[in-house]
């Protein structure tokens, strides 16, 4: 019988130590929480027989941990999937924000300045000066060179009327964009909708520039 204790000890010792030997294996983050979690349940039942506390109460402490971190994954995992499908709303995002007013008429910033903050448009209209492109209530704008590599706007925006603006720096953005799934994707979403609309509308906007460029000259 004694024996027979020893042997199974033995085993879930040798199994043990080979669910970790798996763990620096695997290549992604669910997989290696799975085997840790089986790794400290093999450990545990290997403290406990062989009568080895230290190993026991070790991974007593580490198995809640790496089922929590687990549930952490999946969770993020779940959030980036509904981000990516998902219609998202940025009304989450108005705390970190503040208003600002501009008259109709104002240039808000030209393009080539240096980027700090991102806009959404609480009330009124903007127009992208380039291209004619006019921006209303819940539109965002301002977004595309907060993460180029300059850091300058690519375009300039202009009030077309009395405006109500909510701001947001570049670092409350970029710290956003780090810590929440949702907010990346709705940003990363939202600037390849922008770069596909502005390159639909870039040959109508040299046209009309074209145009604009031959009557001043004939006058």
């Amino acid at each position: 019988m004694g024996s027979d204790f020893a042997s199974i000890a033995e085993a879930s010792g040798y199994i043990a130590s080979g669910l970790v030997f798996l763990t620096f294996c695997m290549k992604t983050m669910i997989a290696l929480r799975v085997i840790a979690i089986g790794s400290n349940i093999a450990f545990i039942a290997y403290g406990l027989i062989a009568d080895l506390t230290p190993i026991y109460l070790l991974h007593t402490v580490l198995l809640p941990l790496n089922i929590m971190r687990l549930w952490q994954s999946q969770s993020l995992i779940r959030e980036v999937r509904d981000a990516a499908t998902g219609d998202l709303s940025l009304n989450w995002l108005l705390p970190f924000m503040k208003k600002e007013r501009r008259r109709a008429g104002e240039l808000l910033f030209a393009k080539g300045e240096i980027s700090d903050k991102m806009y959404v448009v609480s009330d009124g209209v903007v127009t992208v000066e380039e291209i004619g492109l006019d921006l209303g209530e819940g539109q965002v704008f301002g977004e595309i060179s907060l993460f180029s590599r300059d850091a300058r706007r690519t375009a300039s925006i202009r009030c077309k009327t009395d405006v109500t603006l909510m701001a947001i720096s570049r670092e409350k953005v970029l710290e956003l964009y780090y810590q929440n799934p949702k907010f990346g994707f709705y940003l990363v979403q939202l600037i390849t909708e922008r770069l596909i609309e502005n390159a639909a509308k870039a040959p109508a906007a040299q046209e009309a520039a074209e145009m604009r460029a031959t009557e001043t000259a004939a006058e």
